[in-house]
């Protein structure tokens, strides 16, 4: 029992050298001039034990943003239940926006996006998987909009979500495409402000 204990163990600490490793090395020489076996030597790991874990260097993005959801349902635990919905959403996306100009930067975060557009048709990405802990907090707050009468009539919860998570992935876009002058704090709050008044009950 103790033997199977130590195996998972020194797995897992692998598999989190092997996601440190690759990002470090991303952000250092870019995302196309790194490869699997420059990850694999950093680390001094097989081949073999990067594909246990990973199914390609894409898959190091997915883990890392799958940490980074969980850092968004704990911070929507420390937003005020005494204000509305639409202000959380504010907060929420303006924390958001911190966190990935000020630790993932755009380089990675244009990888992530462009990984993202080069899949086909039929396979799901990371970014649009509607069970994402990103897309669950802001369906909580646009449920809680509705249920209190702050968005307008005859919207539904999955309507009013996509538009306002469009706001969150156009900015993002933007951001990527647009220079060292585009603000992306300044304009998310902009674009998702408009879009949330456009949405309000008059």
């Amino acid at each position: 029992m103790t033997h199977i204990t130590a195996r998972k163990l020194k797995a897992l600490e692998t598999k989190k050298v092997l996601l440190e490793t690759g990002l470090e090395l991303f952000d250092k020489k870019g995302f196309d001039n790194v490869t699997v076996d420059e990850i694999v030597k950093t680390c001094n790991v097989s081949k073999g034990a990067f594909y246990v874990h990973f199914n390609s260097k894409y898959d190091i993005f997915n883990e890392k943003f799958k940490d980074i959801d969980n850092f968004y349902s704990e911070f929507q635990k420390g937003i005020s239940n005494d204000i509305k919905a639409s202000e959380k959403i504010l907060i929420f996306f303006e924390a958001q926006m911190v966190y990935l100009r000020d630790e993932l930067g755009k380089d990675l975060i244009r990888t992530v996006y462009m990984n993202a557009m080069s899949l086909t048709i039929n396979k799901n990405h990371y970014l649009s998987d509607p069970n994402r802990n990103l897309y669950q907090v802001i369906n909580s707050f646009v449920q809680e909009g509705i249920k209190n009468k702050e968005f307008k009539e005859g919207l539904t919860t999955e309507e009013v979500s996509v538009l306002i998570t469009r706001c969150m992935r156009g900015t993002i876009y933007d951001w990527i495409i647009f220079g060292e002058q585009f603000d992306i704090v300044e304009e998310m709050n902009k674009f998702t402000s408009t879009v949330l008044d456009g949405l309000k009950r008059q």
